[in-house]
């Protein structure tokens, strides 16, 4: 897949295994997130950071951004960030991608829905304890920025899988469009089988990647993280946001003669 070529990001197997590829980047980070504690205090608004209303993690979530800012990350059409309206001006000379979204597609961006689940169901789920562990909040929040940004990106890919199965279709969407029919947007880019292919991968590697290779035939193995919670973040999340994504961008997509 190269941004710079329309044509093989649009290619439905390059999108395919993109998504693959973001499983494993996803499991490796829950994997880490999972040597700590729960540490509430991180998410707590106004906890840490003087003058800051939001919590430990917003700050430094928002610095990471800033600085990447600087080096073109969000001029990629991938990347969708958590603070579009507090980046900073690039300081490397721009890339001039080909257009390869609708116009509007930075609009689409729902990590505020991503962070709060993520805070809320899938710490809980993965953390080793429950509590603090005051020595290691920095350690925590660097583990939860790793979180949120590969699974932000690989729900944002919708709007490429929407833009895909627009190009490969477009008297079947642009009539779905014109009908405001919602339902049949969904139900065109749902496909049950892939799905239940993905949770069943899915628990695959988290078992491969999360457990001692030592312990591999042991009665008694245990993974870092239980592979069926990686599994049900794909269900109850992953998933249903990922097509939340393509049917917003789906939507509109008569708005861009692209």
């Amino acid at each position: 897949m190269d941004f710079m070529k329309p044509e093989t990001v649009l290619d439905l197997n390059n999108i395919r295994n993109a998504l693959v590829r973001m499983e494993e980047s996803i499991v490796f980070a829950l994997i880490e997130r999972s040597q700590f504690y729960s540490s509430p205090s991180v998410y707590e608004p106004k906890k840490y950071i003087p003058n800051f209303d939001g919590s430990m993690l917003d700050w430094f979530l928002l610095q990471v951004e800033r600085t990447h800012s600087q080096v073109r990350r969000y001029e990629a059409p991938d990347e969708s960030p958590f603070f579009p309206d507090d980046l900073l001006p690039v300081i490397l000379p721009s890339i001039e991608y080909p257009k390869i979204l609708a116009k509007y597609s930075d609009e689409i961006n729902v990590n505020d829905e991503i962070k709060q689940f993520y805070i809320n169901d899938i710490v809980p789920r993965v953390s080793c304890k429950d509590g603090e562990q005051l020595e290691n909040l920095g350690s925590v929040s660097c583990a939860d920025i790793d979180c949120l940004q590969v699974i932000s990106r690989r729900i944002h890919f919708g709007k490429f899988v929407a833009e895909s199965k627009f190009q490969n279709d477009k008297e079947t969407y642009t009539q779905l469009i014109k009908n405001k029919d919602v339902e049949g947007i969904d139900a065109s880019i749902t496909n049950k089988a892939v799905e239940d292919k993905i949770l069943e991968r899915l628990i695959v590697k988290a078992e491969g990647y999360g457990t001692d290779p030592s312990l591999r035939y042991s009665q008694n193995k245990q993974s870092k993280v239980d592979p069926k919670v990686i599994a049900q973040l794909y269900k109850d999340y992953i998933i249903p946001l990922t097509k939340k994504v393509e049917v917003e961008y789906l939507m509109r997509r008569l708005e861009d003669d692209l």
